[in-house]
């Protein structure tokens, strides 16, 4: 049974929708099915939605609608969102070389958890993760959950540039940047797989709610 979610006023000019306070594919599949119905065909006044973990962030024009009337539209969207959620998700598979040129942290990071490379190997690409919402760089997807072996802080000193393509983890998450950017997170590997086209009409390799399995290359 799904708890009803909270709108709240965020400011003047946002409307805040809370699904939940955890990490959960079920609470993210809500965040996203709200999202692109809004998108599909917003009122008058709604300017941009921002879907992230268990939240969707609502920007108004309160020169247009007012927050009591953002709120009466989002819970009339609600109960027809909720009736897209059980689409079936699509699944991917990303070839990864572990390591190497482009996978520097791989060794400190068996170091610091205390594990072996091949470990660090086998749980991270042993897992399917749910791509939970998009952002940083077009194209990069934050993907979880990580299994708690590999829980692991960001870098105390990001990185000036990290290639594209290069696989990383932070805290309880698993990434791939999309293009040449800077960067925080520990970089375990790289994909070939090329994340971010502009020139295409489907310029994202990804959308949220993908689920996405690692394939360790020799």
């Amino acid at each position: 049974m799904h708890s009803t979610p909270k709108i709240v006023p965020l400011g003047d000019s946002a409307a805040l929708v809370r699904f939940g306070d955890e990490i959960e594919p079920a609470v993210n599949r809500r965040v996203h099915a709200l999202a692109n119905l809004l998108e599909a065909s917003p009122p008058a006044g709604i300017i941009e939605t921002v879907p992230a973990y268990a939240t969707l962030l609502v920007h108004y024009d309160p020169f247009v609608i007012s927050f009591t009337q953002v709120r009466d539209f989002l819970r009339g969207k609600l109960s027809q969102a909720e009736e897209t959620v059980a689409r079936k998700p699509r699944q991917l598979q990303v070839p990864v070389r572990y390591g190497g040129e482009y996978g520097v942290d791989l060794e400190s990071v068996a170091r610091l958890l205390h594990l072996q490379v091949e470990d660090v190997i086998r749980l991270h690409s042993e897992r399917t993760y749910t791509v939970y919402m998009m952002g940083f760089t077009p194209g990069f997807p934050y993907l979880g959950k990580l299994d708690d072996a590999l829980v692991t802080p960001r870098l105390e000193t990001p990185r000036t540039r990290v290639p594209a393509g290069t696989v990383a983890i932070a805290g309880s998450q698993t990434g791939i940047y999309s293009v040449d950017s800077p960067g925080g997170w520990n970089l375990i590997g790289w994909t070939p797989l090329k994340l971010f086209d502009p020139h295409s009409e489907t310029p994202f390799l990804f959308s949220p709610g993908d689920e996405v399995k690692f394939i360790a290359e020799q």
